[in-house]
């Protein structure tokens, strides 16, 4: 369950059948964990999903919980970026540098999405409300609530984000002011923290991948993470999410985690 950083767009082939908006790709960490342990799988992760679209039907959607059943063995989750605007706000920020080439281009088709929604922009640049950060607690403790009710024997493991911003030096990767780099470094930090808190106080398990991609953030020499700019054209670049690479590591941990 979870949003785009657990659906994996841009990672290989998108499933088939995957509603258009949800880009589950067969390479995301829940596919691959899937195919290296046998396990029978039932992905439901969206691009864009909030922690309130796990817990309740997002337009046409069904909730994700909805797919859990009393046999349900392992839960894996990565959610509540969007709901602080964590990679809008980092494609809208990328966006306020002086932009030429390619990055030009992408903003230019950041501009033409966002202006299907006049609202997009200003949703985007807008900085976190604590109302917000209260609302991803409130949202991850209903889904291990709802876990535990609906599949009582299951282990909820929940997956943080993997780093995209480094601590050090930016690159053209990732074209942010100072000020916007540490914006967005302090929200990737609450998001870890939250995600942590909750995993403890109800029980679930954690993988930190925020921890694990420290040294493969977009800017590095071996990186788990899209960064602004398309590399060779790639069509099914996602900008600012994880590559195949980030999204094997996260699979890796989790089987080392099971015991397997």
């Amino acid at each position: 369950m979870g949003s785009s950083f657990a659906a994996g767009p841009g990672v290989g082939t998108t499933v088939e059948s995957t509603p258009a908006r949800c880009s589950r790709s067969t390479d995301n960490y829940a596919q691959q964990l899937a195919r290296m342990y046998d396990l029978r799988l039932t992905d439901v992760s969206c691009g864009g999903a909030t922690t309130a679209h796990v817990l309740g039907p997002w337009n046409e959607l069904p909730a994700q919980v909805d797919a859990l059943r009393p046999d349900t063995a392992l839960v894996t989750v990565t959610i509540g970026g969007n709901d602080v605007n964590y990679i809008g706000g980092l494609m809208a920020k990328s966006c306020e540098q002086p932009a030429a080439g390619v990055a030009a281009k992408v903003c230019q088709k950041l501009a033409e999405m966002a202006s299907a929604d006049p609202e997009a922009r200003s949703r985007a640049m807008a900085a976190s409300s604590e109302d917000a950060w209260q609302a991803v607690k409130a949202g991850l403790e209903g889904i291990a609530r709802e876990v535990r009710r609906r599949s009582p024997n299951a282990r909820l493991v929940f997956v943080d984000y993997l780093s995209i911003v480094p601590e050090g030096e930016l690159c053209a990767q990732v074209p942010l002011s100072d000020e916007a780099a540490a914006s967005a470094r302090a929200t990737a930090a609450r998001l870890a923290e939250v995600t942590a808190n909750v995993a403890r106080d109800t029980g679930a398990e954690l993988i930190r991948a925020s921890e694990l991609s420290k040294n493969h953030d977009a800017c590095s020499s071996a990186p788990w993470m899209n960064g602004f700019i398309p590399s060779g054209g790639a069509g099914q670049f996602a900008l600012y999410h994880p590559n195949l690479a980030g999204m094997t590591a996260i699979a890796e941990a989790l089987g080392q985690r099971l015991g397997r």
